[in-house]
């Protein structure tokens, strides 16, 4: 297995909140969790994750930080790149992928059903930023 990311995530984070999704469609249908999706043939890991926001979402977001690579799905078949940002531009408009949005503090998430880890991979995203 190789160790290249085959998908990717970003955590958009506004005044200290961050902005996460509910997904309407498997892979983890009905959860909370940041957008993203798996890479299309010959796009960088960084187009990957610029794509995936404007098609789930409508945003237009650059300056993305590395915050980290996790293995998910059976076997680790996914290698996810997670970075983050505060440079983002356009109006939401979700799409079809997305059964709600929200801005969130991310203490709020415990009182929602989110994707595996997701505490631990925004703590890392806002410390990326340098914001509490």
């Amino acid at each position: 297995m190789t160790e290249i990311p085959n998908a990717a995530s970003v955590a958009i984070i506004r005044t200290g909140k961050v902005l996460l999704i509910k997904r309407a469609r498997q892979p983890y249908q009905h959860l909370w969790t940041l957008p993203g999706g798996r890479t299309e043939p010959g796009e960088t890991i960084e187009q990957c994750a610029a794509r995936e926001v404007q098609e789930e979402l409508g945003l237009a977001v650059r300056n993305l930080r590395p915050v980290l690579v996790q293995a998910l799905g059976r076997n680790g078949e996914f290698r996810l790149a997670v970075f983050a940002t505060q440079d983002f531009s356009g109006l939401i408009r979700p799409s079809d992928e997305v059964a709600d949005h929200k801005w969130i503090d991310p203490s709020a998430l415990v009182a929602l059903r989110t994707t595996s880890r997701l505490d631990d991979v925004l703590a890392k995203a806002f410390a990326v930023l340098q914001q509490s």
